[in-house]
């Protein structure tokens, strides 16, 4: 056997391993606390030493027929690690590395090459360019890196409209759908560009050394702010992979914006045979990515960014199932925001099912709330409110002809006030909501550290 067979069988088999245990915490869900996180360092573990290792083997792997995606989709994969971590902690180093990996693929064109010199006859290649495209997009997007944005959904289209023409036998519907949805999310937030960043930060807002001062005005107690829940559930939502518009927005708003030389917006271009200039610092010649880059891109002078749970489209009982797993969790002294955009007025284009759902029509118009109606009592705070008070009026999560099992109701968030909770309700319903009869039940301790906040952050259509 030769030393190319020896060093590419050692390939392969950290290849296995590796992917092994990626499957294993590939869909760990992105709330809760992990128990095994220790897994999760040995998955990290892996993926870098097989990274390393076909570097250092770099000539010998090719020469044993190593193609160009195969290095691309090891990339990939860390990038995808790196991005999941983010979505579970928050940690801006996380995304920061996912995008450094991302920028690299691209800069390099590991897939772009693969698929070439493979043909048209290796289809599952091109699925792997797709997704990578996917990807990157929604970490330029999460990380507002607008040029690139811009950029990654242009060659994103052109790369479908590729897929359809040289592929024939196969669908690509799907893709053009996710190609739909980035240049309509890009259309819809276009409005918020050029102005002052979503996420806070120390040119415009007051600076965190100032927060011991702050506290001075807080008698009672400080808590503080480290889970957040985010979720969203409304028809024909300007989205792009499970992220709407409204929780992209709200995700921007909790987070710290770094200053980092990363961020001073370098433009990024385009030479005139569709090759990319970087402006990481990753060499193509070399072939090394830079793994120290991150440092620029983070601010070790900020605090942590608060854990958020993001949430597309759950059920109600999903919704309810997680909100308790993270109250469970929930440290000492500290508070969980809730952020909930959801239409309260369903009735308008639910109401043919409701009133084929058994009941009479009598009984439907009873329960199906109208834009105008109040039909809340007077604040009560001697414990007598009537349970039917929080059950009058609702946010619906659900699609359409489901009936009344996916309205959340007020009364369903009140076991959840036993913790502090900051409760942000985007409706047309929001009033419901409101802090009054329905937030002063008695023996809650935090009832006092629970309120609402009424907001309308949704693009009127």
């Amino acid at each position: 056997m030769s030393d190319n067979d020896v060093v590419s069988g050692t390939f392969r088999a950290l290849v296995e391993g590796a992917d092994r245990k990626f499957a294993r915490v590939r869909d760990v869900p992105a709330y809760g606390r992990v128990h095994n996180q220790h897994y999760f360092h040995k998955v990290f573990k892996a993926y870098m030493r097989l990274w390393k290792y076909q570097q250092e083997n770099r000539a010998k792997l090719v020469e044993a027929g190593l193609n160009r995606w195969e290095i691309g989709e090891i990339a990939s994969r860390i990038g995808q690690l790196y991005f999941g971590q983010y979505m579970r902690t928050s940690e801006a180093r996380f995304l920061a590395e996912a995008y450094v990996f991302y920028e690299a693929i691209l800069s390099r064109r590991y897939f772009e090459g693969g698929s070439k010199s493979l043909g048209k006859k290796d289809l599952g290649v091109r699925f792997k360019e797709l997704r990578f495209y996917a990807r990157f997009l929604l970490v330029s997007l999460i990380l507002n890196r607008t040029e690139m944005v811009q950029l990654l959904a242009e060659r994103f289209k052109a790369l479908v409209d590729d897929s359809r023409a040289n592929y024939r036998e196969t669908n690509f519907k799907e893709w053009r759908l996710v190609v739909q949805e980035i240049v309509r999310f890009m259309k819809v937030d276009t409005a918020f560009m050029n102005v002052r960043p979503l996420r806070y930060s120390a040119m415009f807002d007051s600076h965190p050394a100032s927060l011991p001062y702050v506290a001075r005005f807080h008698a009672k107690r400080v808590l503080k702010f480290q889970d957040a829940l985010l979720t969203s559930y409304h028809r024909n939502e300007a989205k792009f992979a499970e992220l709407t518009l409204d929780t992209y927005r709200m995700l921007q708003c909790l987070e710290w914006e770094p200053s980092g030389s990363f961020y001073q917006k370098r433009p990024v271009e385009s030479k005139e045979n569709g090759s990319f200039i970087e402006h990481s610092g990753a060499s193509a010649a070399s072939g090394v990515i830079d793994m120290n880059l991150a440092a620029d891109m983070t601010d070790p002078s900020l605090p942590p960014n608060p854990r958020k749970a993001v949430i597309y489209r759950p059920s109600v009982t999903h919704l309810i199932a997680v909100m308790a797993t993270i109250c469970e969790e929930l440290p000492v002294d500290s508070v969980m925001l809730l952020y909930l955009s959801a239409s309260g007025t369903a009735g308008r284009s639910n109401v043919n099912h409701l009133y084929n759902s058994g009941g009479s029509q009598k009984s439907s118009k009873n329960k199906v709330p109208l834009p105008n109606q109040n039909t809340s009592r007077p604040e009560s705070c001697n414990g007598k409110a009537e349970s039917s008070d929080y059950y009058d009026k609702y946010l619906w999560f659900g699609p359409r002809g489901n009936g009344g099992e996916n309205n959340l109701y007020p009364g369903d968030i009140i076991p959840f006030t036993r913790r502090p909770l900051f409760l942000i309700v985007d409706s047309d319903n929001s009033h419901a909501f409101k802090a009054g009869f329905t937030w002063c039940g008695k023996g809650r301790d935090s009832s006092s550290a629970s309120f609402t906040f009424e907001t309308s952050i949704q693009e009127s259509s």
